[in-house]
């Protein structure tokens, strides 16, 4: 980290021509800045940026956020002092949490907007950043007194290090691809509760079926469902190869869809969800701001590491799969209400046929059902939806 501060004080104090150090950002670009103005150009972006409009996002993500953007800052290749590494692990080691809008970053050249609100507060700025001090809402700047800190300057470039980076939308995507994980495990769970009071056979997820058919997805649902399933007294075994008739259920040999393509249907989501947190993974773990320095070389490279494109598609994907996986959940509630196909079990189930009033889970199942269809439209995809034509043109295509 050291290495790279001295190449940018190098750039600096020679007066070269270097992006967002010596010239202004984006569409100004075109524009020098003398050697003398290099600290002031770095704090007047975080000003310039304090734009974010809307409610302030969840403190665990930004939280989650400091995190991500000390993690990238300690590859050593931004030009960005370990003094500032320190300060945000100090935020989150002493519950100080930067207070950030909604709504503000396009996911082009970063989370320009809302990493502001980081390094506003890691910097003091001013008055304006506020943060949460273990539940209390104050000023950036009383806050980092009450941890021993002051108001610190920045350093050429050290603007841009902290606020051109994807840490804010990679952060994000983590707690919700680890949020997912959980669910989805609930949801497994959910289905084999189901296919026991269904008097489902356990056939479909023979080994045998899907060693012939070999997605990871799929073999992994079906290992799953055998799991779950292995000690029950309620389901039809038929992993000898039986076929055995389903009483009250048209002596069908066979179970519906919602359970019989169980690992078909849901393997490609397994499957999505482990690319997607691969993804991220190698997001979080990477260097995501420009230009970055290659200290060793005494080069500095102009690229675009911050865009946003592997985060958004992955997040459109698992959105997308949260509807259809809530989709499968949906018919299968269905089934179990529904007397002509739930195998035995009373209308709506209802737990007390003598109380002629009595309904059962109707309730329950039409909001289970009015829910779904919002979740297939949220899952549409957002990431062809952006303007490109942000920021002068410059950003004329984004994430």
């Amino acid at each position: 980290m050291i290495d790279s501060c001295e190449y940018i004080l190098k750039i600096v104090s020679e007066s070269q021509v270097l992006y967002g150090v010596t010239t202004l950002f984006g569409g100004m670009a075109h524009r020098s800045i003398s050697s003398s103005k290099a600290s002031e150009l770095q704090e007047n972006l975080i000003c310039t940026l304090k734009t974010g409009a809307g409610s302030f996002i969840p403190l665990e993500d930004s939280r989650a956020a400091m995190l991500l953007r000390a993690n990238s800052h300690l590859l050593g290749v931004s030009g960005i002092r370990m003094e500032i590494t320190s300060r945000l692990l100090k935020f989150i080691q002493d519950n100080v949490t930067p207070l950030i809008p909604e709504f503000g970053s396009i996911g082009a050249s970063g989370d320009l907007v809302p990493l502001t609100y980081i390094a506003g507060s890691i910097y003091g700025i001013n008055e304006s950043f506020h943060v949460d001090f273990c539940g209390r809402r104050m000023n950036a700047l009383d806050a980092l007194k009450e941890i021993g800190l002051t108001k610190l300057d920045l350093q050429p470039k050290e603007g841009l290090a902290m606020i051109n980076g994807s840490s804010m939308m990679t952060a994000t995507a983590a707690l919700v691809i680890y949020d997912f994980y959980i669910l989805f495990a609930v949801t497994l769970h959910a289905h084999a509760l189901a296919i026991q009071a269904l008097l489902g056979n356990n056939q479909p997820f023979h080994l045998f079926l899907h060693r012939v058919k070999p997605h990871f997805g799929q073999k992994y649902i079906a290992r799953t469902m055998l799991d779950l399933l292995s000690d029950s007294k309620m389901i039809n075994n038929c992993l000898d190869g039986s076929h055995q008739q389903v009483l009250n259920a048209n002596n069908l040999v066979q179970d519906r869809y919602s359970i019989r393509a169980m690992p078909q249907y849901l393997a490609p989501f397994v499957e999505g969800l482990h690319e997607c947190a691969r993804t991220i993974e190698i997001e979080m773990n990477s260097a995501n701001d420009n230009p970055l320095i290659d200290a060793e070389n005494q080069k500095a490279y102009s690229g675009a590491n911050f865009f946003g494109e592997h985060i958004n598609t992955s997040m459109d994907r698992l959105r997308y799969s949260v509807g259809l996986v809530a989709k499968h959940l949906d018919v299968q509630i269905a089934q179990l209400v529904t007397p002509e196909f739930s195998n035995g079990l009373p209308d709506c189930l209802i737990g007390n046929p003598q109380r002629e009033v009595n309904m059962g889970v109707k309730g329950l199942q039409l909001c289970g059902n009015s829910i779904m269809p919002y979740l297939l439209f949220y899952g549409q995809s957002i990431a062809d939806k952006y303007a490109t034509h942000a920021e002068q043109y410059n950003q004329n295509i984004n994430s």
